[in-house]
């Protein structure tokens, strides 16, 4: 127990989470997206229509990619096109508008869809060329390349004016959910001509994340302070409530490995859970981080990115003692062994 406690001891001491810093943007940045065939690359759309290509192999030289006026007004959603390699996307904003982006070219969209309300988010389908908005007249428009028209549309009956997100299930990628203004979480299914069911929360969610391995379990992030861990097939009571947040959760991303989750809240913290653990292992704040609005993990686990109010990206590391780089052998030895102590001794309270 000696070892464990040191071991913990020694974890805080050299806890060292801030990775980098990705500046650039003039206006708070408010969305993020994350290439799933390439590490490296991240997309972030800001309040005043910018929208950014990072590598974030070198932040000192991150921008790949920019176009200041890609909308006229606030970007409200931005995801890569899968197996493009992160060489395209898709940007959504105030403007009414859709527009489809070539890494290689910076002045023009390849493609632009203009819609009937504001869009409040994008989401790409995983396994076609298929991807889904909502819009702030509570309506989910499915959408192809090669119409200027919406393949599908769906509306609640009696919704609320606006939906807040929109998200397609990774494994099971026919079913779609998202959450409305009125406090609900509907949930679509492309094969059928109708919604499939709602389920009404105490306050409005902000933002939704399906378990990449665990294909019912989605996370919501509540006006509440909480996030909230359901099952789709029992939507009665919520699986797991992650509490520590002191304001609104705006954001909430799972781990590409479904272990974990983070979320970033209004309260300017960004906190790491267990998916069954209630309070969160770490929480990362720094004094000039702004109220936070997204976050996401890398494809590899090892790194988060978060945005916030002030226009900068910031990257963190996932394991905030860990050090980066190839370890020896010696060295993942001895974290393994540390870690297996840690696990053991759980249960003591100076142990966490």
């Amino acid at each position: 127990m000696t070892r464990a406690l040191n071991a913990t001891k020694l974890e805080r001491l050299f806890a060292k989470p801030f990775v980098g810093a990705l500046s650039g943007h003039v206006e708070g940045v408010y969305c993020l997206g994350r290439a799933v065939d390439c590490l490296a690359k991240v997309i972030s759309g800001s309040a005043d229509g910018d929208v950014r290509v990072w590598d974030v192999r070198n932040p000192r030289k991150a921008n790949l990619w920019q176009n200041s006026a890609a909308h006229a007004a606030f970007v409200r959603g931005v995801c890569f096109v899968p197996g493009s390699e992160g060489n395209r996307f898709l940007s959504c904003g105030d403007d009414q508008t859709v527009k489809l982006w070539d890494l290689q070219n910076r002045e023009k969209e390849l493609s632009c869809l203009q819609g009937k309300d504001n869009f409040t988010a994008i989401d790409h389908h995983w396994g076609h060329g298929l991807f889904a908005t909502s819009s702030a007249g509570a309506t989910v428009d499915i959408w192809n390349y090669e119409r200027a028209d919406p393949v599908q549309s769906w509306k609640w009956t009696g919704s609320a004016d606006s939906l807040t997100t929109v998200r397609f299930n990774a494994v099971e990628q026919h079913v779609l959910a998202t959450a409305a203004t009125d406090r609900s979480i509907i949930f679509y299914d492309l094969r059928m001509q109708g919604p499939l069911t709602k389920v009404v929360l105490q306050m409005r969610t902000n933002a939704l994340a399906w378990n990449p391995m665990e294909t019912y379990y989605f996370a919501s992030a509540n006006e509440d302070h909480r996030a909230y861990i359901f099952d789709m097939r029992r939507l009665d009571k919520a699986v797991n409530v992650l509490k520590d947040h002191v304001g609104a959760v705006m954001d909430v991303d799972f781990s590409p490995t479904g272990q974990e989750l983070v979320t970033a809240g209004y309260d300017r913290t960004l906190r790491i859970y267990k998916t069954f653990s209630g309070h969160s292992r770490d929480v990362y704040h720094t004094s000039r981080m702004q109220r936070l609005f997204a976050c996401k993990f890398s494809m590899d686990s090892q790194y988060i990115l978060s945005g916030s109010d002030d226009g900068n990206i910031r990257i963190w590391k996932s394991q905030a003692s860990v050090k980066s780089g190839t370890l020896s052998e010696r060295e993942k030895a001895s974290r393994q062994y540390a870690d297996q102590l840690k696990e053991r001794y759980a249960d003591v309270p100076e142990i966490i």
